[in-house]
């Protein structure tokens, strides 16, 4: 479990679109608007894994953060009946998923690395048809992940999706013994303040501390989850070890968007125009 000594620990940059969406405003004379994304391009941002064709980029990643003595951080996303058949459904068969997962920490074992396990999986538990045995396999790859090296982290929604019991009855099924903690406002827009006072109830319950993405929480949420606008880049990416909230992380890549809805594309692909805004918003 990180601690007070790992406060000094930092985050590996991996890449990702803004950096070569930065690229091309700056080749395009885009001076202004190169600013605003090499605020995004110079953060520590996490490196999603949804199927096989992602392995070898996570085991790249994981290589040059251990050269660099720095953390990398990974989002597992591909967990069966993934997001409920909504803007990003997917997700593997029952049967390839601990060997997937498996594959995952094989992939980046010895990095010491951050992985946060399958967003939304464990508060849409139940809601849908396809999941299978969707508490088995979260706790499957949380050994497999676990016992490859890596530090996990079980993803349990946020603050206004579940409540604090919910969420600890939730945990207590998947079961503890191969988490670091959980991570929390994964691709949503809370503040920080209010995931914190949340799932400090949380990591009592538990006893596990917990991560919170801030990528987008600048501004706080106006209840939208799915591209709201108006909204802004939040704290940077910082380790601060203890016992309860000991690290805030960029999960969501900003300016990705959340899916085809208030005018954005699919699901993860780049949006400059919220992408600046993002940027803009937060300064």
């Amino acid at each position: 479990m990180p601690n007070d000594s790992q406060a000094s620990a930092t985050f590996f940059n991996a890449p990702k679109k803004a950096d070569r969406e930065y690229q091309q405003l700056v080749e395009a004379g885009r001076v202004d608007d190169a600013a605003l994304l090499k605020v995004l391009a110079d953060q520590p941002t996490a490196t999603w894994i949804g199927g096989d064709g992602d392995v070898a980029e996570a085991a790249s990643v994981a290589a040059a953060a251990k050269a660099a003595g720095q953390i990398p951080v990974f989002v597992l996303y591909a967990i069966p009946g993934r997001d409920c058949g909504l803007y990003s459904a997917g997700g593997l068969p029952q049967e390839q998923y601990i060997d997937f997962a498996t594959n995952v920490g094989n992939a980046v074992a010895g990095s010491d690395a951050w992985v946060i396990l399958e967003p939304d999986a464990l508060p849409q538990l139940g809601d849908c048809d396809g999941q299978g045995d969707r508490v088995g396999l979260l706790a499957g790859a949380a050994k497999a992940l676990s016992d490859a090296g890596a530090k996990v982290f079980l993803d349990v929604g946020h603050s206004t999706w579940l409540s604090a019991d919910e969420a600890v009855s939730r945990i207590g099924k998947v079961g503890a013994e191969n988490l670091t903690g959980f991570a929390t406002n994964t691709s949503n827009y809370n503040s920080t303040s209010d995931e914190q006072a949340w799932a400090d109830q949380v990591s009592a319950g538990v006893g596990l501390p917990y991560l919170v993405d801030t990528s987008r929480n600048g501004n706080g949420s106006n209840g939208e989850w799915c591209n709201p606008r108006g909204r802004a880049i939040g704290e940077d990416p910082t380790v601060f070890g203890g016992d309860r909230m000991i690290a805030t992380v960029w999960t969501k890549v900003p300016g990705e968007s959340d899916g085809t809805c208030n005018g954005g594309p699919a699901a993860g692909a780049w949006w400059e125009e919220i992408a600046l805004e993002l940027a803009r918003n937060g300064q």
